[in-house]
């Protein structure tokens, strides 16, 4: 298979580790990734603020940088439901960039939020994952109600090695963020936010995960504002973690603290 990585603008810009472990996991399961240059930003929020030829632009660039691959996936629920559910309606109406509809119908049923590529592509659950940790998990908004992920996240947490998964109350509840929902409704998303904090903190977990980075930048903020020790984690960070990696890890860590400790080490 011709694989190709949309790691989508958020993760980009602000989390590049989830890209590196999304490449990771793929390759540790013999996929061979590719990572087109040409790709920019999906037009999520263009197209969500009211501008649609702009969106159709950006539709259009994507279309022509995934173009021959077999599949294209994306570690973004939100991002993936953009090209699935709203590339098509903007290819109707006499603004519509020409080619675009057979160029969109084309590039859809390839594309694959990351979970759903490895359980519905791939068969597999068991990615080899070791990530020894008390975990919770969040069901996205778009991954929710626009992909029907369903069970597919869980089936591969609880497949990791190590990893302790609890629900969380309430997880279909939205977190409040919402793109540009949450700069024009400010105080409705934080109350939102907190609610979604309080059934985090309820589990017990080390670590909230989910599969839209931007989420987890939203109540992510709120944890680490309440100093509650909760860690926000995509979802491939935690499936691209090893036995190997971990130990190495924590082995690196405590020679660093003696490190530290010796006399005349640096302060």
């Amino acid at each position: 298979m011709r694989v190709a990585l949309f790691v989508t603008c958020v993760n980009d810009t602000l989390f590049p580790g989830t890209g590196r472990a999304v490449v990771t996991l793929l390759r540790r399961l013999g996929v061979d990734v590719d990572f087109p240059m040409a790709q920019t930003c999906c037009g999520q929020m263009h197209v969500n603020t009211g501008y649609r030829d702009e969106g159709a632009r950006l539709a259009r660039r994507t279309v022509a940088a995934f173009h021959g691959y077999d599949a294209v996936v994306m570690p973004s629920g939100s991002c993936a439901a953009m090209v699935r559910e709203q590339y098509p309606r903007l290819t109707g109406g006499p603004q519509a960039p020409p080619g675009l509809r057979a160029a969109v119908d084309e590039l859809v049923p390839r594309t694959y939020e990351l979970t759903e590529f490895l359980v519905d592509v791939l068969g597999v659950t068991d990615v080899g994952a070791y990530f020894p940790h008390r975990v919770t998990y969040h069901p996205t908004c778009h991954s929710l109600r626009g992909l029907h992920l369903g069970d597919r996240p869980l089936a591969l947490l609880r497949q990791v090695g190590g990893l302790e998964l609890v629900p969380l109350p309430n997880a279909e509840e939205c977190c409040g963020f919402g793109g540009t929902f949450a700069v024009k409704n400010a105080g409705v998303s934080a109350a939102m936010c907190a609610d979604k904090v309080r059934n985090v903190l309820d589990t017990g977990a080390e670590v909230l995960c989910a599969a839209d980075n931007s989420c987890l930048m939203h109540i992510g903020g709120t944890l680490g504002r309440q100093r509650t020790g909760v860690r926000v984690m995509h979802l491939a960070e935690i499936l691209a973690a090893t036995e190997a990696a971990t130990e190495a890890a924590t082995r690196d860590g405590a020679e660093r603290a003696a490190s530290a400790r010796r006399p005349g080490a640096a302060r």
